[in-house]
C-alpha cells in the first residue's frame, strides 16, 4: 500500500518529535483523526505524563490524552529508534535565538540527524518549527539525501508552519488553515492530503521557502504593528494623551484600520524571536531589514519604559524604587495561560531587582519561576498582600483576578494593560 493510500485509510503511522506547546496539540489532533501517533521527546517526564494519560499543557485537556492513550492511538517514548516504524515524521522542536540574536537550529539538526539514521523508502518528513526561509531545503534535505534516497520519489519532505495560539478558545488546529509547502509537487500533495484528514482547510504554496516566509510574515506583521502603537504610546505619554482612548476611537473606522494595543513588551516564543530569524537570513543576500529590526528594538525597549514609569509613580508618592515592595500581577506573556517564555514580566522583575526593589508576583497559572538564579513563587492575592505593597503593577491581565479589590486596597497601581480603566483614583497610573 502506498503512502497516499495509507494516509487516506488512516493506517499511516505518525511520529512527532517534540512534545511541547506545538507537538502535543498536534499529536492529540492527529490521534483524534484515527491515526496511530508516537510522540518522541528527550524529556522523560513528558513521556511518562503522556503514557499515564496526563496533559502538562493547559490548552490540552488530560481527558483527550487519556482517551487517545487508552484507545491505543497515542504513546510516547524517548527512543528515536521507533522512527523506522513511522510513515510520517513531524519535527516540532524549539528554535530559539542565540545570545547574539542569531538563529539556533541545533534542535532541528539534531532531530534530522536522528531521522536520517532510520530513514527508509516511502517516509515523509514535515518540519513545523518556525525558522528562516531555506532551512528545509538547505539544512534538512542534504542530511536526508545522504541516505541515497531521492526526495519526491524515495522520500518526501515539506514544511508546514505551526499556528498554535496558546489560550485561544476559538481557534485550534482543526479550524485554523494549514499552510503547506513541499520540496517537490509530490511532497506538497502528500503533505496536503495528510493535513486535510484533520484540518478543515489546507493552503498549499509553491515551495518550502514560501511556506517558511509565510510564517515569518504573520508574526512580523504583528511585531511591527505592536511596535508602532508602542512608539505612539511613548509619544502620547509625553503629550499627555490617552493612547488607549486614541486606539479605541480609531477602531471605530470600519475599513483600513486594524487595532493593535500597547503593553509592557512582547512575549512568547514567536513574535519576539521570528523577526531576527529573517533579519539574519536577509544579510546573506546583502539586504538589511531595517524596518523590521527597528520594530524589534522598539518592542525590546518597552520593559525599560515600564520600569521608568514605576519609578516616576513611586517618586510621586515620595518613594524610590530601591527598598520599595513591588507586586507584579501576571508573569505569563499573555492572559489566562501559564507560558512565561520571553515574557516581559521576567525582564521587568529583573530590572526592578537590579534597582533594589523587593519584588514579588502573583500568577494563578505560573506557580514558580527562576529569574537570574533567584527562585520566585506566586504569592496569594489578598487585600493584605496588596496593601502591603508600595506599588502593584498589572503586567498580565488574567481574567480571574479581583481588580476591584486591587483598586480599593492598593496604595499605588501601574497598569500596563488598561485593565483598571473602569476604576477611578489618583493612585492608578496607566502607561
Amino acid at each position: 500500500m502506498s503512502l497516499a493510500e495509507r494516509i487516506i485509510s488512516r493506517d499511516a503511522r505518525v511520529g512527532i518529535i517534540g512534545m511541547g506547546y506545538v507537538g502535543l496539540p498536534l499529536a492529540v489532533a492527529v490521534a483524534g483523526a484515527g491515526f496511530r501517533v508516537t510522540g518522541i521527546d528527550v524529556d522523560k517526564a513528558k513521556v511518562s505524563s503522556i503514557n499515564e494519560g496526563r496533559s502538562y499543557i493547559p490548552d490540552i485537556d488530560s481527558t483527550l490524552v487519556d482517551s487517545a492513550v487508552k484507545d491505543g492511538l497515542f504513546e510516547a517514548t524517548a527512543e528515536f529508534s521507533v522512527l523506522k516504524e513511522m510513515d510520517i515524521i513531524s519535527i516540532c522542536v524549539p528554535t530559539p535565538l542565540s545570545e547574539m540574536h542569531e538563529p539556533d537550529i541545533s534542535y532541528i539538526r539534531a532531530a534530522t540527524n536522528e531521522i536520517a539514521k532510520y530513514l527508509r523508502p516511502g517516509q515523509m518528513v514535515i518540519l513545523e518549527s518556525t525558522t528562516y526561509p531555506g532551512t528545509t531545503d538547505e539544512v534538512i534535505l542534504p542530511i536526508l539525501e545522504e541516505s541515497g534516497l531521492t526526495v519526491g520519489e524515495g522520500f518526501y519532505l515539506g514544511f508546514s508552519p505551526e499556528r498554535v495560539d496558546p489560550g485561544n478558545k476559538n481557534f485550534g488546529i482543526g479550524n485554523t488553515p494549514k499552510v503547506v509547502g513541499g520540496v517537490t509537487g509530490a511532497c506538497t500533495d502528500l503533505a496536503s492530503s495528510f493535513y486535510s484528514q484533520f484540518v478543515r482547510m489546507v493552503v498549499p504554496v509553491s515551495s518550502t521557502k514560501a511556506a517558511e516566509m509565510t510564517k515569518l510574515l504573520e508574526n512580523i506583521f504583528r511585531c511591527v504593528n505592536i511596535a508602532l502603537v508602542n512608539e505612539l504610546m511613548l509619544l502620547c505619554d509625553r503629550m499627555d494623551i490617552d493612547i488607549w482612548e486614541v486606539v479605541e476611537a480609531a477602531s471605530s473606522k470600519p475599513f483600513g484600520f486594524m487595532p493593535f494595543f500597547p503593553g509592557p513588551g512582547l512575549g512568547g516564543h514567536c513574535i519576539p524571536i521570528d523577526p531576527f530569524y529573517l533579519s539574519w537570513k536577509a544579510r546573506q543576500y546583502d539586504f538589511h531589514t531595517e524596518f523590521i529590526e527597528l520594530a524589534g528594538k522598539m518592542n525590546e525597549s518597552i520593559p525599560y519604559y515600564v520600569v521608568t514609569k514605576i519609578g516616576d509613580a513611586l517618586n510621586s508618592h515620595e518613594k524610590s524604587i530601591k527598598g520599595s515592595n513591588v507586586l507584579i500581577l501576571g508573569l505569563a506573556y499573555k492572559k489566562d495561560i501559564g507560558d512565561t517564555r520571553e515574557s516581559p514580566a521576567i525582564k521587568i522583575i529583573s530590572l526592578l531587582e537590579k534597582k533594589g526593589a523587593n519584588v514579588s508576583y502573583h500568577d494563578p497559572f505560573a506557580e514558580r519561576v527562576i529569574i537570574e538564579t533567584k527562585t520566585y513563587a506566586s504569592v496569594e492575592l489578598t487585600p493584605d498582600s496588596v496593601s502591603a505593597s508600595d506599588c502593584v503593577v498589572v503586567v498580565t491581565d488574567h481574567t480571574d483576578v479581583d481588580y476591584e479589590m486591587i483598586a480599593d486596597s492598593a496604595r499605588l497601581v501601574v497598569d500596563t494593560r488598561n485593565r483598571m480603566k473602569h476604576f477611578a483614583g489618583n493612585h492608578i497610573v496607566h502607561i
